[in-house]
């Protein structure tokens, strides 16, 4: 592993000045690479079209074309913002997520691939019971970004949602996607934790609350702890601070029929034992989703 020193070094203001571009993703993806970045050419063909302004089809069409000396200090300092570990999502400031971008800011969690098995879920449990284009009442607790809830609406023809969260600046962000997104008036935002006094009734209710065990969120990759909020992170001393709040406030909830959560690897069993303890009798089915690589990451309960 290279020091702060040398990277610092190595990311000085002239270094990609008169490279063809073709050349400069090759040395940024070596530079990263050395590092020991887990995905140095993923991020070199983000990062080299974004400073250049143009696509990654661009970039194939015309690979001799030069770097100039704004681009060369402007690809320096990004360079410097990956090697300190500060994902590429963050430093362009968006994420692709289900087809669709979200910006991403320090405010609010940085959207996962692995979330988009709740949103497969969700969809699969609306579709299933001929919701696709019904009026369809979502509430997602927790929303960061907004990118689950958005993502079910643009999905979902007919849904209306709100999200709810205790950060208003992460909330900011969700209603500016929401109108770059054009779902600005089937989407509302509230500034609360877990449900508390919520009573309107819903018919779907989702959530990817904090789930990591709090001695355990040094442990994780820099590029993960040293960005994303603490608050989006931390769990609790076992993880389940918030799917506790969640499931007690599920109680005396009136009109929901399916609750999805996004659980981390592991988690699943210890889900469902508390969902059933809970809910008791109101458990009708619980159901479970696995990711890409095989994990437990969607544990969804279904109501009477």
């Amino acid at each position: 592993m290279q020091t702060l020193k040398s990277m610092a070094e190595r990311a000085a203001p002239d270094r990609y000045l008169g490279l063809s571009v073709q050349d400069a993703v090759r040395l940024l993806t070596q530079t990263l690479m050395a590092a020991g970045l887990e995905t140095p050419a993923v991020d070199a063909r983000l990062l080299v079209p974004a400073v250049l302004g143009v696509s990654k089809r661009d970039l194939i069409l015309n690979p001799h074309r030069c770097v100039t000396a704004g681009e060369a200090r402007h690809l320096a300092a990004f360079e410097a913002r990956r090697l300190a570990h500060e994902p590429v999502s963050r430093i362009l400031g968006a994420r692709e997520f289900f087809g669709r971008t979200f910006a991403v800011t320090p405010a609010a969690l940085d959207p996962r691939p692995d979330s988009e098995t709740l949103v497969e879920a969700a969809l699969e449990i609306a579709r299933s019971r001929g919701a696709a284009s019904a009026p369809l009442r979502i509430l997602d607790i927790g929303t960061g970004t907004g990118c689950l809830l958005l993502t079910l609406l643009a999905e979902l023809e007919g849904a209306t949602g709100l999200g709810t969260d205790v950060s208003a600046a992460a909330l900011d962000v969700a209603a500016a996607n929401a109108d770059r997104l054009g779902l600005g008036g089937r989407a509302r935002w509230l500034q609360m934790r877990s449900l508390e006094s919520l009573a309107e009734p819903f018919d779907l209710i989702i959530s990817n609350p904090p789930y990591i065990p709090t001695l355990e969120i040094d442990d994780l990759q820099a590029d993960v702890k040293l960005y994303d909020p603490r608050i989006a992170l931390d769990g609790g001393p076992d993880g389940f601070d918030i799917y506790r709040e969640i499931a007690a406030g599920l109680v005396p909830t009136k009109g929901f029929e399916w609750v999805l959560f996004e659980v981390g690897a592991g988690q699943a069993a210890s889900l469902e034992r508390l969902l059933r303890d809970s809910l008791a009798a109101r458990v009708r089915a619980i159901k479970t989703w696995q990711d890409l690589g095989g994990h437990v990451r969607c544990v969804a309960v279904q109501t009477h």
